[in-house]
């Protein structure tokens, strides 16, 4: 069980990752309007950079290697101990972020309307509370 939660997880991970590139290489304008970044006033609140979204990227494969790594579906030469807790730190992070901070993003965000906090509470938000139970689910499960 605990393996195909991982596989789940990573996969998951992947799949984000992989967004977040296609994001980067076709950003502009779009990204605005897509829902993916939230808005005040009709009005984006930032412009993602390429260079950021492709970092974002980056750390979404590497949580999906984490997740791997931590069910013991790929070698890293890190101590089990040391994999837990970065795994249960990456669990707390994607509660954070399902929570939010209160304005714009997250379950208990007081800006709504927008297709982003749409999307924020209908997707986004219940995403990472999923992907934390997982996340928490490989860290403390037993994995012999």
């Amino acid at each position: 069980m605990l393996h195909a939660v991982a596989l789940c997880v990573s996969a998951i991970f992947v799949a984000l990752a992989l967004w977040h590139v296609k994001m980067a290489l076709t950003s502009g304008a779009s990204m605005s309007s897509s829902g993916a970044v939230p808005t005040a006033d009709g009005k984006p609140l930032f412009v993602p950079s390429r260079t950021s979204t492709l970092a974002v990227a980056a750390f979404l494969f590497a949580c999906s290697g984490l997740v791997a790594a931590t069910a013991g579906l790929v070698p890293l030469a890190l101590s089990r101990g040391l994999l837990v807790a970065l795994s249960s730190l990456l669990a707390v992070g994607l509660c954070a972020r399902a929570v939010g901070e209160f304005k714009y993003v997250g379950f208990f965000k007081r800006v709504r309307g927008s297709k982003f906090a749409r999307l924020d509470t209908l997707v986004y938000s219940p995403l990472c509370v999923a992907l934390a139970f997982g996340v928490a689910f490989v860290a403390w499960g037993d994995a012999s």
